[in-house]
């Protein structure tokens, strides 16, 4: 079968630079053209207004300002161009994102591009016979990109020439990319290339001139994934928390695949299926992904000391059961709320949840953060909302970081 992406440039969307840049590697990694979207501005976010009912969530609207920056590109043409847009079921506004994109492109004009939304329903055909050597190391991809995140955000705080771990993360995003996208290699010998640049990377991390005498208080993000990834959705959230003397510690993208793993194998479990052979295959796969997961992670033992990670989904889960059981819940509410605890147990001054306006999993969380504050002493918890316009993020901030260091003291 004819590979549906032949001859066409694909673009992934932008939740984070590293992100999209490593799963756009992934996909060149069999032979795709890929590359990230363009990164959302100002100008973009007005750009999807003009097509927007007001309706829409504060991510949809950035993702399709993003994507409709391609078509303002030279040379562009729509019978090259793909973009690729997952979608879900549920009350989530992320599955209207697909629909929408087909009506805007319509509108314009534009039928011809593709809209590629690969799906496990069905093992994922319309990428062909790569399928499952993609899918690997796209889970490679997300995992080593939340480690270059979180090497960028333990260390800029620290540095003592400003703009110096931009400029390593910047090397070392090109130096990752290029290990995983190497076409024609064995998966054994592609993991090798990874931990090897990402050695390199931690090298280079360390070698920036840091003071770490001064103290930061250690601040917790979780939230709605799109909005505390993206710095223009959040309003450069991160870098105003470190202007106030803070380190940021954010959830990582792989924690949501874990998650959305572990709910599978509960769905199984509820139709009757513990013994299968589609339980089977999440047991065979989920070792497969723990075991790459290790290995990319093992340099980095020292280095995320201060940074631990539950092994297993299921300790966030149990965390967040008195407030929000997972029967009863589901989705980013549950793990925000269940990491915000973690944090508080593992050193962190306070927590931010980060979230669209509107969106029910900031909602439910506010309503019982009070709660959680009060049950773990006064532990500070704020939600904030983003809707696209400057906002008074600095005041805010600067508010909440006076509470984390009361707290701290």
């Amino acid at each position: 079968m004819r590979n549906p992406l032949s001859g066409r440039t694909l673009y992934i969307p932008q939740m984070s630079l590293e992100g999209s840049a490593c799963m756009a590697a992934a996909f060149r990694s069999i032979g795709v053209q890929a590359q990230p979207a363009p990164e959302a501005t100002t100008a973009t976010y007005q750009l999807a207004k003009k097509y927007l009912s007001g309706d829409e969530c504060l991510p949809e609207a950035v993702t399709l300002g993003s994507l409709l920056q391609i078509t303002q590109q030279p040379g562009y043409d729509p019978a090259k161009t793909a973009v690729m847009m997952p979608t879900s079921n549920g009350p989530c506004r992320f599955g209207h994102y697909l629909p929408l994109l087909r009506k805007v492109f319509s509108q314009r004009g534009e039928d011809e591009v593709l809209l590629f939304s690969p799906s496990s329903t069905d093992g994922y055909a319309d990428i062909g016979a790569h399928a499952r050597e993609l899918v690997r190391t796209g889970w490679r991809a997300v995992v080593a990109s939340d480690i270059l995140r979180k090497l960028l955000f333990s260390t800029r705080p620290y540095e003592l020439q400003p703009g110096a771990s931009d400029a390593v993360y910047r090397r070392s995003l090109d130096l990752l990319c290029e290990a995983i996208a190497t076409p024609q290699v064995s998966q054994r010998k592609r993991l090798q290339r990874m931990v090897a640049a990402l050695e390199t990377i931690l090298a280079d991390f360390s070698a920036i001139a840091q003071d770490r005498t001064r103290p930061r208080l250690l601040i917790g993000v979780v939230g709605e994934i799109f909005c505390r990834l993206d710095e223009f959705s959040n309003d450069q959230l991160v870098r105003t928390v470190e202007k106030f003397g803070g380190e940021v510690w954010m959830s990582d993208v792989s924690e949501w695949v874990w998650y959305t793993s572990d709910e599978a194998e509960k769905r199984l479990i509820r139709t009757g299926r513990r013994c299968s052979f589609s339980m089977l295959g999440e047991k065979i796969k989920n070792s497969i992904m723990a075991a790459d997961e290790h290995r990319l992670l093992q340099p980095f033992h020292q280095a995320f000391k201060k940074y631990p990670e539950p092994r297993h989904i299921g300790e966030i889960l149990q965390l967040s059961r008195p407030y929000l059981p997972r029967e009863g819940a589901h989705g980013e509410m549950v793990i925000s709320l269940g990491k915000a605890i973690w944090y508080h147990h593992h050193g962190v001054r306070g927590v931010i949840d980060i979230s669209p306006f509107t969106c029910m999993n900031g909602i439910v969380c506010e309503a019982v953060y009070p709660r959680v504050s009060r049950d773990l002493n006064g532990f500070p918890l704020r939600v904030l909302y983003f809707d696209g316009l400057r906002s008074r993020i600095e005041t805010e901030v600067e508010i909440f970081m006076e509470l984390a260091r009361n707290y701290h003291s």
